[in-house]
């Protein structure tokens, strides 16, 4: 059984900057099918956002081209998921959607970077686990 997997925006963004590495890893791993994307219409947007800023495309590198392959890999090994509940567990209210998500899609886990999340450790019984952790459990998945 594929792992279905919530990752939050910046693991996504560092992934694409920075592809060596454990961030770089997870988005590899999802390049090979090895588990299941899941992500809402606005955790979409926001991807979409963060990549298309100008200071961050300039100061990093990035290429239309490397743009356009992350947002195809999230297209092609994902599962559109629609929110069917509101959740305010995160310090961060932004962060609420992808534990949204998260609840809505039936993940198995949420990847983050971020402290906000990563401070609950779990929610409504999903592990919050940052890169290397999620590579590990991920590895004695398959």
């Amino acid at each position: 059984m594929k792992l279905k997997v919530v990752i939050d925006t910046n693991i996504i963004i560092s992934g694409t900057i920075k592809p060596q590495g454990t961030v770089g890893a997870v988005l590899q791993r999802l390049r090979q099918g090895q588990f299941t994307l899941l992500f809402s219409r606005e955790t979409l947007d926001e991807i979409v956002s963060v990549i298309h800023r100008p200071r961050l495309r300039l100061k990093y590198h990035l290429t239309d081209k490397t743009v356009r392959a992350t947002l195809r890999l999230l297209v092609l090994r994902s599962e559109l998921v629609t929110p069917n509940i509101q959740v305010t567990a995160c310090r961060d209210p932004n962060d609420d959607k992808f534990l949204e998500v998260a609840i809505s899609g039936n993940a198995n886990v949420i990847v983050s970077g971020d402290n906000d999340l990563l401070t609950l450790a779990a929610y409504a019984g999903i592990p919050i686990l940052p890169p290397g952790q999620f590579l590990v459990l991920l590895d004695h998945s398959i």
